[in-house]
């Protein structure tokens, strides 16, 4: 019979300067901010599609108010999705390592992506149609709910301790990438003519996915696992990081059942949190659709979310670095406090169609400020969690908060059937908000401590509350 290993019965123990040997932080940052461009490709693309196309292409046009609902819902159908694929990724990733995940679900996104541009349409081949358009949405919702959180794990582990914001914050700066990227290729097919539009240029970019694929790929088979990842099955196995045969580490340890067991807190606080979705699916699908609907033309709300996303891609590293400097809690929620009190303002923008205050109020709100949250959360959640969990905890949480966002597009526009003015849509969202807010100034301030530190403090924690660690 062969020897079974013996349980761990104390914190493990990870040799610090090993660790730092294997770090590779510039290469982690490439590979997870081309995966994260293709993510966000692929989701800004079909995000304007449903709500500028899909309702007229791929649903019955007797009724129009009808057809849109439904179309936005097939954007909301992806984030059913996403936890189950948190679940079995993020199981994968904490046994089997991070590099597996990002790979497998860089392939899925991108396949499923491509056939959605390969789809017949509704007058084609009736309702089977938008049963199609679900199915790879809901591929595209499978892959998503690991490739985020794979990414900033590994990201994270790579980091240097005092850059760990900054390092995994190019995960999201690939998320801006990639919007900028899909609009790059949307607004010259959406100007090519309406004919043209409808029959063959939106399918463009949905087939241009293949380019960002290749390219990750090309990145990412070539980056080591996350150091951290390894030091950690490595000292359950009882050898070190330098001795061990990393290839052949699979960590002992069940990570969902640890993550329930003695995680719990930690889990419902990261899914709270995650919530800070809905807002920017609201300004990425809804305000698309309202500012149609007010007047602005298509072409004007494309370029002013593109706007947006460029002047992210210079205010992340920003707040990510000062992030590092004073910490996660007082950027995250000082951000997300501003954008807040402007979203008003830029929806009193688009009811009135005012251009410029809608290039501006975005450019502001959604670039710049926004931009606090959203490069300081991959850091600040993962943290939430030790390294064995961390791909689990970080996935279903934050994939289970993005479900309940997926559909705020849907529900804003049922709130406004009969309606013209859009406050109830901006009191939902600024409620959610505030929700997030509070629960952000709850979480424990991760930014000072290295990942090793945390990771024993959990262990600590974990045998004074429920002896041996698992």
């Amino acid at each position: 019979m062969s020897e079974q290993p013996q349980a761990q019965t104390g914190p493990v123990v990870i040799d610090e300067e090993a660790l730092a040997a294997k770090r590779q932080p510039k290469k982690s940052a490439v590979a997870a901010l081309v995966g994260s461009a293709l993510e966000y490709y692929d989701f800004f693309i079909y995000a304007s599609a449903s709500a500028l196309v899909f309702n007229v292409l791929f649903f019955d046009q007797s009724n129009p108010a009808m057809a849109t609902i439904l179309s936005l819902a097939t954007f909301g159908v992806a984030y059913i999705a996403r936890p189950l694929g948190a679940i079995v990724l993020g199981r994968w990733g904490d046994r089997s390592g991070r590099k597996n995940v990002m790979i497998f679900t860089l392939f899925m996104m991108g396949f499923a992506t491509i056939a959605i541009g390969c789809l017949p349409t509704y007058g084609q081949i009736g309702v089977l149609a938008p049963v199609l358009l679900v199915v790879c949405r809901l591929l595209q919702g499978f892959s998503a709910g690991g490739e985020q959180s794979s990414a900033n794990s590994m990201s994270l582990e790579h980091a240097p301790d005092n850059r760990r914001s900054f390092t995994t914050g190019w995960t999201m700066f690939g998320t801006q990438l990639g919007q900028v990227l899909a609009a790059g290729v949307f607004i010259p097919m959406s100007a090519m003519g309406h004919e043209f539009f409808y029959s063959i240029g939106w399918r463009i970019p949905f087939w241009a996915s293949a380019f960002v694929l290749v390219a990750g790929w090309l990145i990412r088979r070539h980056l080591e696992e996350a150091p951290q990842f390894e030091a950690q099955v490595a000292a359950e196995k009882g050898t070190s990081i330098d001795e061990a045969d990393t290839k052949q580490l699979t960590s002992q340890k069940e990570p969902m059942k640890i993550l329930f067991q003695r995680y719990p807190t930690q889990l419902v606080r990261v899914l709270i949190l995650a919530l800070h979705n809905f807002e920017t699916t609201i300004f990425s699908v809804w305000a698309l659709a309202y500012g149609k609907a007010r007047g602005i033309p298509e072409a004007h709300m494309l370029g002013q979310t593109v706007v947006v996303q460029f002047s992210a891609l210079f205010a992340i590293p920003f707040w990510t670095w000062l992030a590092d400097k004073i910490g996660r809690k007082k950027v995250y929620i000082g951000g997300y406090f501003v954008v807040a009190v402007l979203l008003f303002f830029y929806m009193n923008a688009l009811q009135t169609a005012s251009i410029v205050g809608v290039y501006v109020l975005g450019f502001v709100m959604q670039g710049l400020f926004y931009s606090a949250v959203n490069g300081v959360w991959p850091s600040f959640y993962g943290e939430q969690f030790p390294t064995k969990v961390r791909l689990s905890g970080t996935a279903l949480a934050t994939q289970i908060g993005f479900a309940v966002t997926g559909f705020a597009p849907t529900i804003a526009a049922a709130l406004m059937v009969g309606r013209s003015h859009f406050l109830p849509v901006y009191l939902l969202t600024v409620g959610i908000m505030a929700v997030v807010m509070i629960t952000a100034g709850t979480a424990k301030e991760t930014a000072f401590k290295s990942l090793t530190q945390l990771d024993r403090e959990a262990d600590e924690r974990e045998l004074d509350r429920f002896g041996n660690v698992m």
